[in-house]
C-alpha cells in the first residue's frame, strides 16, 4: 500500500503546520515527524484507523494525532489522506471528497 495525500488535504496538512511554526518551529517539526510516522502505519494496517463516529456508513476512516484528525479512504492499493481538521472543526462528509 502506499499513503497519498489529495490536494486539498495536502494543503490543510501545510496549513496546520505552518499555523503551528509561528508559535513554536521546533513543535511543527516534531508535529510533522509524528504524523507522518502515525500515516506511514497505514502502509501496513490500512484499516487501522477508526471509522468516523460522525459517519459510519462513509468509506473513510481516520487517525487521529494531537487534537488534529487525518481523513482517509482506501482504493486500491493506495490510501489516500482526504482531508486534515483540527478535533474542534465541525465535519461535512462533501469537503472530504472535494479532489474527486
Amino acid at each position: 500500500m502506499k499513503v497519498r495525500f489529495t490536494p486539498s488535504a495536502r494543503r490543510q496538512f501545510i496549513n496546520i503546520v505552518e499555523y503551528i511554526r509561528q508559535d513554536n518551529p521546533t513543535a511543527a517539526r516534531a508535529f510533522r515527524k509524528r504524523v507522518e510516522h502515525s500515516l506511514r502505519r497505514l502502509t501496513r494496517f490500512p484499516n487501522s484507523g477508526r471509522t468516523i463516529p460522525e459517519f459510519p456508513d462513509l468509506p473513510f476512516r481516520e487517525v487521529i494525532v494531537g487534537a488534529y484528525r487525518f481523513f482517509y479512504r482506501i482504493s486500491g492499493r493506495v490510501v489516500w489522506i482526504a482531508a486534515a481538521w483540527h478535533g474542534a472543526q465541525s465535519l461535512s462528509p462533501t469537503r472530504m471528497n472535494e479532489d474527486e
